[in-house]
Order: C-alpha cells, then structure tokens, then sequence
C-alpha cells in the first residue's frame, strides 16, 4: 500500500481526491498548506500531490522539502506555464483541474512505478515520456500487419508522418513505435495535445517566450507529437510550417529566430481533409505534414484481433487491479466479437477493466462486460429528451452538452462535468456532438 500526502487548502476537491485515492487502496494524508505538511513529516510518504497555488508558501515549494519524495502537481489551466515551470524544478508531472478521474490514477501510478530517485536526478516529463516502453502493437490482421509493415519502414527516417484514425484507435502508440524506430529514439519525445490547449495559450506553449522555452524546443533532436493538429489555431499553424519548411521558430515577443531540430508526427481524426477543403486548416500545411499518412483501422474492423487484445488487456487490469487468475468465458467471447466499439481499443480496455472490477468469479461472462449491440450512441435533440428517464453516462453527457453548450465555454462544460477538455472533445467526437458554429459562445 502507498502512501499518498495530498496538500490542497480546498476542502472539497482535498476530500474527493483522497475518497478516489483510498478506494484504489491507498493510505492518504491531508494537509491544507506547506507548513501543515512539513509539520506531519513528508520522508514517510511515496507521493506528494500538491495545488500549485497555497496559502503561503506555493506548492513547489515541497519540491526541495520532500527529498527524494515525488511532487506531483495540480493546477488550473489558467496556470498551464507555471505547472511547466514547477516540472523544470523538480515537479515529477502536473494533472490541470479540475482533475480527470482516469487521468489522475494514471498518473500516480505511473510516478509510483517509476520510483522517483532522489531529488537532484529528477528528470523533466519529456525525459518520464521517453523512459516508458513502447507497447507491442497487438494484432496480426491484413490492416495491423500492413501498418507495422509502414512503420518499420519509415520510423527510421526524418520524413514527416500524418497519423488518421477515430479516437481510440491508437495514434499516439503509433507515434511512439514510430520515434523508437528511429534514430532520435534516445532523444525525448514531447507529445502535445492541441485539442486540450485553450487557443490563448498555444503559442506560448508550444513556442514558448522571451524567458522559457516551449514545447517545439524541448523536443529538439528529438521528436515532437502534434495530437489532434486541426485543433491549432490558424497562426499557430503558419508557425509550424515555418518550422516543417525552415527548420526554424520565433519565440513570443522574439524577433531572433532560433534553430530547431524535430521530426514533426501529427495526428487527426479522419476529417482533416475536410477542414482543409473548408479553409480551416492550411493546405500547404497539410501536404507537409502528409508526406506518410498511416491511417489506423477502427476495432470493428478488425475481428480478428478482438481476442487477442482483450486477452492482453485482461492480464494488464488483472495485475493493476492485483487479481487472481481470470478468464473470458465462450459466451463473453462471443459477445466481443459481435460488439461495433464505437470507442475502439480504448472503449476495449475501459470495458473489461469495469468487467475486473465487478466480476466475483474466475470467470467474466456477457453480464460483466455490459456490452448492449443493439445501441449506438446518437446526437438527440432537447426536445426528446426526458428529464424523468433512467439516463445511462453516455445519455447523460449527450443531455448536458446539448443543453448547456450554448451559453458555457468549453472550459466551463468540461469543470461541470468532471472531465479534462481532452476527454470532453474526444467524447464529442465518439457521440457525434458537434461544437456550435462560429458565432456562438465557446
């Protein structure tokens, strides 16, 4: 069991993070600011989750205090530069909030496993990114065989790669076998997700400024993962495509440009085509970008596989969840395979770790999975929605986007509904929920 020192002056958010850490069998501390913390003793606990923004002393102010205890980092969008200067002194990670249940556990287990060393060899999240191993890609259909095929042949060049597939299907593993097949595999891989930076803030982020350099230069001689492209802004694309073209970048506020070599690999789902014919999106950018275009095939496509993969994702829940020996029985197999998985492998793996969770024998038959093929998630307008029925989360999240899009920024939908703005694009795009025009409030 570990044990988990949360230092958060905000009650609520203190109290549901530590009900979500216990009920993952850890033991957990509370402190309200660094001096509370300092007082219980930080040597005797294995992570440190602490708000940047404290009464007092800040947040990172643990960093040194702790020794060789990790500190990972919660902050608000808002203060996105901040969290990336708290990682530059020492900060293991930082989670923006309000925290993504999912995304938090993740993270905490992945500093957990890792075994921050001592302080002074801390490394910068570029550097944690680039220490995990690249997952084999699971499958040996005509499609899967074809796209290892792809990858080994171009991972080892320098040529651009435009990665096209529907959310779940496996693009940033993708980037990743691609940058280990290459020559920069010992160089860092600094993947950026677009969908999940405010507009305001991209330019900054990924150029950085006068005083601290951004993602594009972090990624110097190594490789920089641009998730979901056509989510830049149209000036932020003309940047990259001064950098694709001339191997160079203008900090914000910088009229000196600066040399930077990175092997650009983006991501889209499969209607970039589209916004570049409708003028959203650069189309010299575009065929840049495109020099290999790898376009992952949907789960549903690919039946052959099903087995195979909920196989291995089975072993990797059962050791996260620390379970004995499970198995799919003939009948949950069967299911599986009839299944559409509109959500693709990542829809694969949420299902069976909930089937990890509930099942109370060896074996996982149909009812753990949960699986319904006869329902396919559809856009509903307010008028037949019925606040009385029994609303299953998909419904759920249909209703209230549907309802409140109209007068809540993307920011705001996402705070209310507990999820990061990543999961709130990604879920639109799975349900078929389009953003409203321009015109409307965002």
């Amino acid at each position: 069991m570990s044990h988990i020192l949360i230092v958060e002056d905000e009650p609520v958010i203190r109290g549901a993070l530590r009900k979500l850490l216990e009920r993952h069998d850890h033991s957990v501390t509370e402190a309200e600011s660094v001096e509370q913390a300092r007082e219980q003793g930080l040597g005797q606990c294995d992570l440190i989750i602490s708000d940047l923004r404290l009464p007092g002393e800040p947040g990172t102010a643990l960093i040194e205090m702790a020794g060789s205890v990790p500190v990972l980092i919660m902050t608000s969008y808002a203060s996105l530069r901040s969290a990336v200067d708290a990682m530059r002194q020492g900060a293991v990670d930082y989670i923006p909030k309000p925290f993504d249940h999912d995304e938090m556990l993740l993270a905490v287990e992945r500093v957990l496993k890792e075994g921050r060393i001592n302080r002074g060899n801390r490394v910068l999240r570029r550097d944690l990114e680039r220490s995990y191993p690249v997952h084999a890609m699971i499958g040996e259909c005509e499609a899967m065989r074809e796209l290892k095929h792809r990858i080994s042949r171009v991972g080892p060049t320098h040529t651009p790669v435009l990665i096209l597939g529907e959310a779940g299907t496996g693009k940033e593993l993708t980037a990743r076998a691609l940058h280990e097949h290459s020559e920069r595999a010992g160089a860092p891989l600094v993947t950026v997700h677009c969908a999940a930076l405010p507009k305001a803030l991209q330019l900054q982020e990924l150029f950085g400024d006068e005083e601290r350099a951004g993602r594009i230069e972090e990624a110097d001689g190594g490789t920089l993962f641009l998730d979901e492209v056509g989510e830049l802004t149209p000036e932020a694309q003309s940047r990259l495509l001064t950098l694709l073209e001339q191997g160079e970048i203008h900090r914000q506020e910088s009229l000196a440009a600066r040399r930077v070599d990175v092997r650009v690999i983006a991501s889209s789902q499969t209607e970039l085509p589209a916004r570049v014919s409708d003028g959203r999106f650069r189309d010299d950018l575009y065929y840049r970008l495109n020099v290999m275009e790898l376009e992952l095939p949907p789960l549903r496509e690919r039946d052959e596989d099903v087995e195979e993969l909920a196989r291995a994702l089975l072993a990797r829940s059962r050791e996260k969840m620390r379970r004995g020996e499970l198995f799919f029985t003939e009948e949950a197999l069967a299911a599986m395979r009839r299944y559409a998985w509109p959500g693709n492998v990542r829809e694969l793996e949420n299902v069976i770790e909930r089937a990890v969770i509930l099942s109370e024998e060896d074996g996982i038959g149909p009812a753990q999975l949960g699986l319904n093929p006869n329902r396919t998630p559809q856009r509903q307008s307010r008028a037949s929605l019925d606040p009385s029925e029994d609303l299953s989360l998909e419904d759920y999240f249909t209703r209230f986007v549907l309802e409140n899009q109209d007068n809540m920024t993307e920011t705001e939908l996402a705070q209310k509904l507990g999820i990061s703005r990543k999961s709130l694009w990604e879920r639109r795009q799975r349900l078929s929920i389009q953003r409203p025009k321009r015109g409307s409030r965002r």
